[in-house]
C-alpha cells in the first residue's frame, strides 16, 4: 500500500460516501423541484440509489471481514462481488425507470425550460460527486476492494451525469427548452451503461475467474528465485473479495528432507506475500524433482 493509513480509510471512506450521497439526493432533488429541471430531478433519483448501493457496500465490506468457517472455508470475500452486483441493478433499474418517464415527456412535448439555479446545483453535485470518486477509487485499489471499487464508479456515473444536467439546463435557459429533457434521457443511458459494466465485472469475479497474467507472472519468477525450487509444474490464482489465493505446485531438489522442502514452501509463500500484498491464501504443493530435468511448467 502507498500509505500506512490506507486500511483506515477502508473502514471509513463508505459513510464519507453515505453522508454525501444523502446531502446530494435532497440538495439535487430540492432544487430541481424548485428551478423545474426534469434532468435535476432525475439525477437525484440516481444520487438516492446511491445511498442504498452505499449502504450495501456497507454491510459488504463488515462481512467480508469475517474469517473462514466450516460453512465457508474460503472466507466470505466473495460477498463484495454480490455486492457490486447489487450496486450494478440497483443502477440499471433507476435508469429504466428514468428513461422511460423522459422518453414518455418528450413524445408527449411537455417540457419547459427550467431555473439557471439548476446549472449551478448541478455544478456543485459534479465537484462533490468527483471528488468522492478520486476517494473511494484511491481507497478501493490499494485495498483490492470491488465493492469500494464499484461505489467509486457510482460517484463517477454521478459527476458525469450532473455534468450532463448542467450542459442540459444551460442549453435550455438560452432557448432550446427540449435540451432539459433529452438530457436526461442521456443520464439515463450513461448510468445504465455503468450498472450494465458493474454487473459483469460481478459475474466476472464470482466464476472465480483467473487473476491478470502480470500477477502469475510475478508469483513464478518469485517462486523460481527462491534457492532450492527446482521447477514450478502448476500455478493458478483467483480473486476472492479483496484477497487473492494462489495454488502453486513445486518441485525441489530430490535430495532434500522433508522438513527442509517444508522450510523452502514456507520461504515461497513469505515472498510471494511480501511482493503481492493481497496474496493471502497461497496453497503449496512440494514433491521431488525428477531424475531428468525439464519438466513442463503450466501457469493457469
Amino acid at each position: 500500500m502507498k500509505f500506512e493509513n490506507c486500511r483506515d480509510c477502508r473502514e471509513e471512506v463508505v459513510w464519507w460516501a453515505f453522508t454525501a450521497d444523502i446531502c446530494m439526493t435532497l440538495f439535487k432533488g430540492v432544487l430541481g423541484l424548485m428551478s423545474g429541471s426534469v434532468a435535476l430531478v432525475a439525477d437525484s433519483l440516481h444520487s438516492g440509489a446511491d445511498v442504498v448501493a452505499s449502504g450495501v457496500t456497507q454491510l459488504s465490506l463488515k462481512i467480508s471481514n469475517k474469517p473462514a468457517d466450516e460453512r465457508y472455508p474460503f472466507g466470505y470475500g466473495n460477498i463484495q462481488y454480490i455486492s457490486s452486483s447489487i450496486v450494478g441493478s440497483l443502477l440499471l433499474i433507476g435508469a429504466s425507470f428514468l428513461m422511460y418517464g423522459s422518453v414518455m415527456k418528450l413524445i408527449s412535448g411537455s417540457y419547459e425550460a427550467p431555473s439557471i439555479f439548476a446549472a449551478l446545483g448541478a455544478s456543485v453535485t459534479v465537484i462533490v460527486n468527483e471528488l468522492m470518486y478520486r476517494y473511494q477509487i484511491c481507497v478501493g485499489n490499494e485495498n483490492n476492494s470491488p465493492a469500494i471499487i464499484a461505489n467509486a464508479w457510482d460517484n463517477r456515473s454521478d459527476a458525469i451525469s450532473s455534468a450532463a444536467v448542467m450542459v442540459g439546463v444551460i442549453a435550455s435557459v438560452i432557448g432550446f427548452p427540449i435540451a432539459d429533457t433529452i438530457a436526461a434521457i442521456g443520464v439515463s443511458a450513461l448510468v445504465g451503461r455503468i450498472g450494465l459494466e458493474l454487473i459483469g465485472t460481478s459475474v466476472h469475479g464470482l466464476m472465480d475467474s483467473s487473476v491478470d497474467t502480470e500477477l502469475l507472472q510475478t508469483a513464478w519468477q518469485v517462486a523460481m528465485d527462491t534457492p532450492m525450487v527446482h521447477s514450478i509444474y502448476f500455478l493458478r490464482g483467483r480473486h476472492v473479495g479483496e484477497d487473492v489465493q494462489f495454488d502453486i505446485r513445486l518441485r525441489v531438489d530430490p535430495n532434500l528432507r522433508i522438513k527442509d522442502s517444508s522450510r523452502v514452501a514456507e520461504a515461497v509463500r513469505q515472498r510471494i506475500q511480501e511482493e503481492i500484498p493481497h496474496a493471502r491464501d497461497i496453497r503449496l504443493f512440494v514433491s521431488p524433482a525428477p531424475a531428468a530435468a525439464g519438466a513442463k511448467s503450466q501457469i493457469g
